[in-house]
């Protein structure tokens, strides 16, 4: 039981590390958030809410494996190399398709102008929740652009 324990610890340990040096991965999960707040406004089925959890975790796993494998490559060497350039940009490609794959279901589900008619009316109506998507519209951007790390290093040095 210690060992599947440790285990989880090293997982979590692996994404949080990830969360913190991998842009791509924070707009992953930004949009993932986004997805699942703005699905709320739509009549999905369970089927549907089971597609879009399932197509929200591949893509962010896609995004932990390109960057597990990029991390590797550069363990190997970090001088130029045309295998291990080609192996970075065939997982980042990975990410590409299915990230394609995830946006293209997304217009699929979402693409109704009434409910987005409705969602507008909704936020112009309700002022203090357009101001807190707003506000998390800009804390997601911060989020995306600046490193949690770096955040954290320059709190350490204060």
């Amino acid at each position: 039981m210690k060992k599947q324990l440790n285990s989880f610890g090293c997982a979590i340990k692996g994404f949080f590390s990830a969360v913190c040096s991998e842009g791509h991965l924070r707009f992953h999960l930004v949009a993932a958030v986004y997805v699942l707040i703005f699905a709320s406004f739509y009549n999905f089925t369970a089927a549907q809410r089971a597609v879009l959890i399932i197509l929200i975790a591949l893509v962010i796993s896609a995004e932990l494996v390109n960057t597990a494998i990029e991390n590797t490559c550069d363990a190997i060497t970090e001088e130029k190399n045309a295998h291990i350039r080609r192996a970075k940009d065939m997982a980042a490609g990975a990410v590409l398709v299915l990230s394609a794959a995830a946006a293209a279901v997304a217009v699929i589900f979402f693409w109704n102008l009434e409910v987005i008619r409705n969602i507008f009316s909704y936020f112009s109506q309700n002022i203090p929740m357009l101001i807190l998507l707003i506000v998390s519209a800009v804390v997601s951007v911060l989020f995306i652009a600046i490193s949690p790390s770096k955040i954290i290093n320059k709190f350490k040095k204060d």
